[in-house]
Order: structure tokens, then sequence, then C-alpha cells
């Protein structure tokens, strides 16, 4: 029985990181994954290929409406097969790369189902062949999440379908409709809607982009809206049904019955903690109401078993789920490790971008925390401007006493890049002023980062 000093179960970016700062730091590692490629979701079927295809699409729709620049192109078309193979070339790069940086610090790879067998045992069960066990002083599971699936709006893998099969139509739904207005739906959405397709956004809550702040969000539903989305907030699908040829979405709004006709039916209204198989019962560990595993600074209740990523509390999202590999292969080797999660930012990778941290304005009133409010719309920014992404706006929110920064949300063109800034301060306490003397190059549209953050204290240059 081959030994290690660790065994992670799941090869994504929980798993891999994980993996590769063990071996950093001196750990023999051992890798199971079920799937041939490593990096998870977020690689194969998530993070890259969307973004492969919002890039892709974007430079379509740009060139489709060029005339305002003066680029006249004639007859712009799309090639579905050429885009997807563009954004394959993508995908099998990077897994090319996460295997080699994988295999250069000499972590074992094991191609196969694992489950845990008991102290310190992990069974490993390939595709083909027989099963075989291998042994750990300490075990991480980091097996992720899957989509999840309404009771009355089963996955068929062609009409109704997860982000996985969005990913890979074949032509361009002539009319798809998108259950739920999040980061999937709204990116997939907008995807689609660039190439053609007449995409509705059917959301449960009163607003799109959940989580994000309300001026954000608000803001968000009226651009893309223009964009040629169509979005119904506040409404509950409740069934669908196929009649002559096509689907029949039955929702209610406001009490009233709704429809809505598509070709096919994306449903992503979020994601749940894959823990099924994992024969976490043979080692006495339990999840919670929602498939979760409890844990305490990734321990579990059992001991030498840790567990990261999707499968324990706080967001799902890829780079929170590296965090947690860093800091558990770190805590294996008694060293210091955490991850603070009020300071995970989140993104939605739609033209403009969202993206936020910290505390939202109606979060800081829900804590009766006294706060102050600094805005700038991006019209008055100069860089926004000459490249005609004047839609949008920072958001910075502080404590009123100390000027302490709480929170900021940004809707902007680079927003992904340009909230790591906000991150960077709150990480060391950092204020309002801290950020607002902080010299940003010009012009760029980060330049409204720093305005939003000196309005705070009537100190904007650019602003009233």
């Amino acid at each position: 029985m081959e030994k290690f000093d660790l065994i992670i179960i799941g090869g994504g970016p929980a798993g891999y990181v994980g993996g590769i700062r063990a071996a950093q730091l001196g750990l023999s590692v051992a890798l199971i994954e079920k799937y041939p490629h490593l990096g998870g979701t977020c690689l194969n079927v998530g993070c890259i290929p969307s973004k492969a295809l919002l890039h892709s699409t974007e430079l379509f729709h740009q060139l489709s409406h060029g005339e305002k620049h003066g680029i006249l192109a004639e007859s712009v078309k799309i090639d579905v097969a050429k885009l997807m193979e563009r954004k394959t070339g993508v995908v099998d790069q990077l897994r090319k790369g996460v295997r080699m940086l994988v295999e250069k610090r000499k972590i074992a790879i094991h191609t196969g189902t694992g489950s845990l067998a008991g102290k310190g045992q992990v069974t490993v069960t390939p595709e083909k062949g027989d099963a075989y066990t291998i042994e750990g002083k300490d075990i991480v599971i980091a097996t992720g999440s899957a989509p999840v699936e309404l009771p009355f709006l089963k996955f068929d893998g062609k009409d109704i379908v997860s982000s996985t099969e969005a990913l890979e139509f074949t032509e361009v739904p002539k009319r798809l409709v998108v259950v739920g207005g999040g980061a999937i739906g709204l990116e997939l959405g907008c995807v689609w809607a660039r190439l053609g397709s007449e995409v509705t956004v059917v959301e449960f809550l009163p607003t799109i982009a959940a989580g994000s702040d309300e001026d954000v969000s608000k803001l968000a539903e009226r651009i893309f809206k223009k964009q040629g989305l169509k979005i119904d907030t506040a409404t509950k699908v409740t069934g669908a049904s196929k009649k002559d040829g096509a689907w029949v979405l039955e929702a209610e709004k406001k009490g009233k019955a709704v429809t809505y006709t598509a070709d096919k039916i994306l449903v992503a209204v979020g994601r749940k903690a894959h823990t099924g198989g994992l024969g976490l019962d043979k080692v006495g560990i339990q999840t919670d109401d929602r498939g979760r595993i409890p844990t305490d600074h990734f321990r579990t209740t059992a001991e030498h078993i840790w567990a990261i990523g999707d499968v324990i509390t706080g967001p799902m999202l890829a780079h929170k789920a590296e965090e947690d590999g860093v800091a558990v292969a770190e805590l294996i080797a008694g060293k210091p490790g955490h991850v603070d999660y009020n300071l995970v930012p989140n993104v939605i990778y739609t033209h403009p971008e969202i993206a936020s941290v910290g505390l939202t304005e109606k979060m800081a009133a829900d804590q009766k925390r006294d706060v102050k409010i600094g805005k700038f719309n991006l019209m008055a920014n100069g860089r926004a401007i000459a490249q005609d992404a004047t839609d949008g706006m920072v958001k910075v929110i502080a404590d009123a006493k100390t000027d302490r920064l709480l929170g900021v949300a940004i809707i902007a063109a680079g927003a992904s890049e340009m909230i790591a800034n906000a991150v960077a301060h709150m990480t060391y306490g950092g204020s309002a002023e801290d950020l607002g003397r902080t010299v940003h190059a010009h012009p760029t549209i980060s330049e409204s980062l720093k305005e939003a953050a000196l309005s705070i204290s009537k100190s904007a240059i650019h602003g009233i």
C-alpha cells in the first residue's frame, strides 16, 4: 500500500493548489481526481470556458456595432464551431499547464473516484480496472460542487440544461430562457444574446446579481435590458412542458401566471456541495442540511481529515477554494493558515463587469453600522468616455467614525481587475482616505475607484 503524508480527494482549484502548496512545504502528496483532467469545474466546464466565450462574443459584438468608431464591418458572421474550437483550445492549454505544475512538484496523480476507507485510508476506484487503497497521515476532501437541479425542471442534457451543456451548444438557440439571474445565468445569457438568441432571464429574487449592492444590481438590470436581454425579477418558476416542438416555462409573478416560450432552458439557480459517495459515514462525518461538511479551520470531526472549497461553508468561488487549499496545506505542515471570507471578492464577467467585496449598504444597515457612502459615475471618467464604456459606477462604503473601508461595489469595464485594489486596502484595515490618496494612473477607469473613495470626505476632484 502506497503511503503519503497527505492525500487530497479532488483535483480542482482547492485540491491541486493545496497539493502544490503542501509539496512546496516538503510533504509527499497524492492527488485523486475522477476525471481525466485536473482543474475541476472551474477550468473544464466553468470559469475558463465561459470567459473564453465571453471574450469571443464581445469581439463579435464590438465589430457588429463599430459604426460610432468609424469601423464599418459588413456582413460580420459567427462560426459557432470555430468559437467552440477556440474555447476548447484555451481549456486544453491550461489543462496541460496545471498537470505540468503538479507533476513538477512530484505529486502522485491517481485517476479515479476517491472514497474514505477508514482511518488514514482512501480507496481509489478507476473507471476501468480494479480499485485499490492508499494510505495518508492526513486526508483533505476537496470534491467541489455540482449544479442544483430543480425537481420540476430535470436536466435532460439537451433542452433543459445546466451551465455545462450551455457552454457546448452547437448552434445559437432562437429563444433561450435562463432560470436564475446570478453570475452563471447572466454570463451565459450574455454570450448567447450577443450571438442573436432571444434571451429572457427569470429571477426569483427582487433583483438580479444577488449579493451585489442594490444600486449596482438596479443599474446592471437597466444596462442589460438596454443590451437586449429581457429580465423578469420577483418571478417564481413552477414548471415546464413541451408543446408543438417548443418548451413552455410556467411561472408566477405578483400572483399571476406567466409563461415563456423557449427552445432551450438554462437552469442556473446555484450549486450544491458534492459530498455523496465519499464514505463519510465510515469515519463518523455528518453533513449539514445543504450537504456541506462542517469544519473548524478546515478540520472535520474526524481526526486528520480536513475539508476545503465548495464542500464547506463560504462562497463557492474558485479563488476562495484556492486560498482554502493554501491555508489547509500550511496548517497540516504546522504553519499558520487562514482565509478571511469577508474579503473574498465576487465578480460577474458580463460587460460591464460587476465586482464587489465586503459589506453592501444594506448589510451595513442591517448591522446598524454608521457609515458614509461615496459614489462616482463613469460618465465623468475620461478613459470610460474614450472607450465608450460609460455605463457604470463605483460605490465605496466606509465607517463613519474611523473611515475604515467596509465595502466596495463596482460595475464597470475591467471591474474584475479593479476590485483587487480595494481588497488590498481592506486587507490591512485601510481607510477610504488611504484608497483615495493612492495614486492611480491617468487615464484609467480605476480612477473612478479613487474618486469614489475621495467623495466620502467630499474631496472628489472630478465629481460634484
